[in-house]
This record gives C-alpha cells, sequence and structure tokens, in this order.
C-alpha cells in the first residue's frame, strides 16, 4: 500500500509507515463525521497527502519549520514523522482541522510537533522559522505577504504548487518583492508528471 512512499529518496525512521497508517485511518474516520479534506479514500490519501508531503523533505532546512495554512497537518505532520530531529509548528485558523491536528500529533506521539491556531499574518511566535512551508495556500506574492516575516534572514520559504506558477511568478517579479526564487519540478509517485512543483523563496541579500 506504500510503495509509493518506499520509491522516494532518503530513509524513514522505524515505525514510520505505522504511523502514516494511524494517521490516515484517524483522518478516514474523523472525515466521515467532520469534512476536513476532499480525498477520501485512504489509498488516494496517500498520494495526495503522505507522498505528496514527502518530496517537500529534500528542501527543509535547518531545526525549526512552520507549516502555514496546514489544514489537517499536510505536509507538516508526514514530514514530522520522517524528520524527527526537526520541530514542526501546525498553523491554522480553522478550529476543526487544527483540533485534528493536535489530536493526531498526540496520538502519534509526535513530541517535535506543536500546534497554533491563528493566521499567518496575526501569529506571533516572537522568532522567526529555518523554514517555512505552505502548500496550495496562496499566490506567491500573497504568501509572502502572509508569512514571509516568519523566515528567519538566511531561512527559506518552501511554497508547494501544482503546474508550474508562471503567472504568480510573473507577478512576483513586477511587483520587485525583496525574495529570489528557484522552481523545482517535483516527482511524486502516483501523480502526472509535470503536476507539481516547489518554489524556493530566499530574502535577496
Amino acid at each position: 500500500m506504500f510503495s509509493a512512499v518506499a520509491a522516494l529518496p532518503g530513509e524513514l525512521p522505524d515505525g514510520s509507515v505505522e504511523k502514516f497508517t494511524v494517521l490516515l485511518e484517524e483522518l478516514e474516520k474523523w472525515n466521515r463525521k467532520v469534512n476536513l479534506t476532499a480525498i477520501r479514500q485512504i489509498d488516494e490519501m496517500i498520494t495526495g497527502h503522505i507522498v505528496d508531503s514527502l518530496v517537500a523533505r529534500p528542501f527543509l532546512q535547518g531545526g525549526t519549520v512552520l507549516d502555514v495554512g496546514t489544514g489537517p497537518g499536510f505536509p507538516g505532520l508526514p514530514l514530522a514523522i520522517a524528520e524527527p530531529e526537526r520541530h514542526f509548528t501546525l498553523l491554522d485558523s480553522n478550529n476543526k482541522k487544527i483540533m485534528f491536528a493536535q489530536h493526531a500529533a498526540g496520538l502519534l506521539g509526535l513530541h517535535n510537533v506543536s500546534v497554533a491556531k491563528a493566521r499567518g499574518e496575526d501569529y506571533a511566535p516572537g522568532h522567526g522559522f529555518d523554514t517555512v512551508i505552505a502548500r496550495a495556500l496562496a499566490a506567491v506574492p500573497r504568501l509572502v505577504e502572509i508569512a514571509g516575516h516568519h523566515v528567519r534572514e538566511d531561512g527559506v520559504f518552501v511554497a508547494l504548487k501544482g503546474r508550474y506558477p508562471a503567472e504568480e511568478l510573473e507577478q512576483a517579479v513586477e511587483l520587485d518583492l525583496p525574495w529570489s526564487h528557484a522552481v523545482t519540478e517535483l516527482e511524486v509517485p502516483g501523480l502526472e508528471k509535470g503536476s507539481r512543483h516547489a518554489v524556493l523563496l530566499k530574502r535577496k541579500i
């Protein structure tokens, strides 16, 4: 069932697949009562939530990661399972989704996860993060507005996108944002080639 996960580069800690299984079973159970995700079937969740989160793993840097607009915990929870040495803060303003993320982190014993209910603009942790990550949250210029201030001076903002976001990047250039960008096409086993990209944003020096 998790063959697509095994196809990804990088070793996973012992027990990771069992934790992914529990996470998805719990998500499927909650989804029957509360609408957390449009993906309903567990086999589709493996591709759409677990694998689609783990492909961001090579872009993480430093010890602290902020997942902005995490929803019910993606990509933050799968990444926290895969990267136990890093600390992940999951941020979302949707109460029912952030409640699930908190429940799941506790159930899985993820001591490297904190959960916060707030909008990215209003969140005030008192420090920056080495990596800020967001999956399909907003266009690049809006993302920077929402959460760019949470990225440490030498940190990275990882924006996970679908198809190549040409229009968004043109807007960013036109607005002369103080961020440089590089785009990497992601290979997600089970998804069509060219359907996923990561935009890596760093402050211009």
